[in-house]
């Protein structure tokens, strides 16, 4: 089965009772790959830069509106995230789904908006919102202009949606020792990394052992309590980065 964020850590951290336990029914066989997130800003937006956003942010705390496909999603964890290393407060307002947000924050309804690149990078290229900062350590092949949040005054911020396989839990090491190796080898083509390139991902081929470690509670490294790490899955907005 193939997981991501939301079903496999965010929900998990944010409901209580859910149909599944991520930890004791799945065991993690590889990531696959992952995607940093943009902020975006309408094209004519008065924002230029994230210093621009954060200065205005802290003139008028809730003024400036940040919209999410909805509450919990990754969207909304990585705006939270960013008030909160920034120390800044957005009012969020979060919509039932990513479609509404997005043309509402083009027609210049909202003021900010925050997703993994592959789903606005079309938007971008088209001039139709301006990107203000990715998520990810360095820059991105596919957005060179755009600074990291990181270099833009806040270092270690480094936070992606990511996707990976699981089985169940009863499932022999074995198997699930063959499987990791045959994803993996699957990940070696060039072929796939070129289109995973294309759609703005960063592939990521890591043991089963190494899947188990993706942990954390809320924040990703650098900014997660360092007390009572969580077990496998349970990283809501940052696994291993991705090679």
């Amino acid at each position: 089965m193939l997981g991501q964020t939301s079903n496999l850590a965010i929900n998990p951290s944010l409901y209580s009772r859910l149909p599944y336990d991520p930890v004791k029914d799945l065991a993690p066989i590889s990531l696959i790959a992952s995607a940093p997130l943009v902020l975006v800003t309408p094209i004519d937006s008065p924002y230029k830069t994230l210093a621009d956003v954060i200065k205005a942010g802290k003139a008028k705390p809730g003024a400036i509106n940040f919209a999410s496909p909805g509450n919990g999603t990754v969207a909304h964890l990585g705006g939270e995230l960013l008030q909160k290393t920034a120390g800044v407060k957005f009012t969020h307002v979060p919509y039932k789904g990513a479609a509404q947000a997005v043309t509402d924050l083009i027609g210049g309804q909202v003021e900010l908006y925050m997703a993994s690149v592959p789903t606005l990078l079309g938007h971008i290229r088209n001039n139709k919102l301006r990107p203000l900062a990715v998520t990810s350590l360095k820059r991105l092949n596919d957005l060179p202009q755009v600074p990291t949040v990181a270099e833009s005054g806040y270092p270690g911020f480094d936070t992606a949606t990511w996707f990976g396989f699981v089985a169940p839990t009863a499932t022999p090491k074995d198997v699930v020792a063959r499987l990791n190796a045959e994803f993996n080898k699957a990940l070696q083509s060039p072929a796939l990394a070129k289109k995973l390139n294309e759609q703005a991902h960063r592939c990521s081929a890591v043991r089963p052992s190494s899947s188990a470690r993706w942990s954390g509670k809320t924040w990703p490294a650098g900014h997660r309590s360092s007390s009572s790490p969580a077990p496998s899955w349970t990283s809501p907005v940052l696994p291993p980065s991705c090679v």
